[in-house]
């Protein structure tokens, strides 16, 4: 395991990185919100409507977009609508707001569609037209607080931060580590999966997973931090194998990047794109799945940064990857239909989760070590544990640890620097991957 005296191996690029974490290691300013911070209330005496279960997250380019959504009851507020307008362009708001006319703000209505097995609603409304690299604040109606986002800038000329994770819950280990997670003060944050273990049965655990993200996920400057998600087994009544109607919950969040199927794209202008599989749990990893991922990477072959989000690892680090009494091996059908087309199209980093361990394999090709394969950092342990095998177990793993982690990516010209952090902030590993001219990766520590 990799320890801090490997940033001095990776350059002055992971310096700026090392230096935001070692300052996230300190206590938290006494001003560090614990709840999305507001702005007095504008308008009346009512109390603000302050949904304790608000996100943002997105369904298109993150440039120019941004989705808010909230779960709630109809009627809990007069006005749904949400108010929104440019933040650079609102100081007297901020300084006078209730001097501010309404007609300065612009409005998005939103749409309210059922939540499962209860008679919550999902309100969403989806801001388009916005000007990338951008602050804006809105509200929800007319007495709501005033909260803050930030677009993707347009291009990749300044470093480009966010963290991931997998396998959370809902206990205190997952809440310690969304709070080291918004200490790192990242753009968005990608949990590949298993997000409270709701199983597709529980209202309570996929609500209180929503609340604990939007109390504690919240930048240094108020921003609300957006959230990105893939599926997996504990979304899903039944694990696998099984229709979207038995993951109730995730598509009824997230059915805007996944309208049709369990698998997507979220392209960040041209820079950044996520790639995000389902591994088998409402999509099929053979058969359509894999021919749409063959697309979808020939057609990114050229982009600088492409990363793979899944949830079942392809190479476990706790799971046995040899099947036993007729039964496949954790991530059989992964290597089998998908792992050719990492390799084929050297697709940088993927990103795996399912096993409650931190991961980093070698770089691979063919399952083999090779300075020009494909990066595979995991396990999934946000706020879920179990021991994870050894490298000199594993051949193809290079670092693995027991502790609870999230990883924080800084993307800094053709480089990807890659750090793991522990629940306390403890940096645990450090690797890096960077992209050749001809396509190929060559990754390491």
């Amino acid at each position: 395991m990799h320890q801090m005296s490997r940033r001095s191996l990776l350059g002055a690029s992971l310096a700026a990185l090392a230096t935001r974490t070692a300052a996230a290691q300190q206590p938290p300013p006494a001003t560090l919100p614990a709840t999305p911070p507001a702005t007095p209330t504008i308008g009346g005496d009512d109390a603000a409507f302050q949904p304790n279960t608000l996100f943002l997250t997105w369904h298109r380019d993150p440039t120019t977009t941004m989705t808010v959504q909230w779960v709630g009851t109809a009627g809990e507020t007069a006005d749904t609508a949400v108010y929104y307008r440019d933040a650079t362009r609102s100081l007297v708001g901020r300084l006078a707001p209730h001097a501010l006319p309404l007609g300065s703000w612009e409005t998005k209505a939103t749409v309210a569609r059922p939540y499962p097995t209860t008679d919550f609603k999902v309100f969403r409304a989806e801001l388009a037209g916005l000007a990338p690299g951008t602050d804006y604040e809105f509200r929800i109606g007319k007495r709501s607080p005033v909260y803050r986002f930030r677009t993707m800038p347009a291009r990749a000329t300044d470093a480009i931060h966010f963290v991931t994770g997998g396998d959370c819950g809902v206990n205190a280990h997952a809440v310690a580590n969304n709070v080291q997670a918004a200490r790192q003060d990242p753009m968005f944050a990608v949990v590949g999966g298993d997000l409270g273990y709701d199983n597709g049965r529980s209202v309570e655990v996929s609500l209180a997973f929503i609340r604990n993200y939007s109390r504690h996920m919240v930048g240094r400057d108020g921003r609300l931090i957006p959230l990105v998600t893939c599926i997996g087994n504990h979304e899903v009544d039944g694990g696998y194998g099984k229709t979207r109607e038995k993951a109730p919950f995730f598509y009824a969040l997230f059915d805007g990047l996944y309208p049709d199927t369990g698998y997507a794209t979220l392209d960040f202008g041209d820079y950044l794109s996520l790639v995000l599989l389902d591994t088998g749990h409402t999509s099929a990893i053979a058969g359509d799945q894999t021919d749409w991922l063959d697309r979808a990477l020939r057609a990114r072959r050229d982009h600088p940064n492409v990363m793979v989000v899944g949830h079942v690892p392809a190479y476990p680090s706790y799971r046995k990857a040899e099947g036993t009494g007729g039964k496949l091996g954790t991530g059989e059908g992964n290597r089998k239909h998908w792992v050719p087309l990492f390799d084929k199209y050297r697709v940088p980093v993927v990103l795996e989760h399912h096993d409650h361990t931190f991961k980093r394999s070698k770089p691979l090709l063919g399952g083999l070590a090779d300075d020009d394969g494909v990066l595979y950092l995991g396990d999934g342990s946000w706020g879920r544990l179990r021991p994870p095998q050894s490298p000199d177990k594993l051949p193809y793993l290079a670092a693995t640890s027991g502790d609870y982690h999230l990883t924080l990516h800084r993307l800094q010209g053709r480089e990807r620097f890659h750090m793991a952090l522990d629940e306390n902030g403890r940096v645990m590993d450090v690797c890096r991957t960077g992209q050749r001219k001809s396509g190929a990766v060559r990754a390491g520590g």
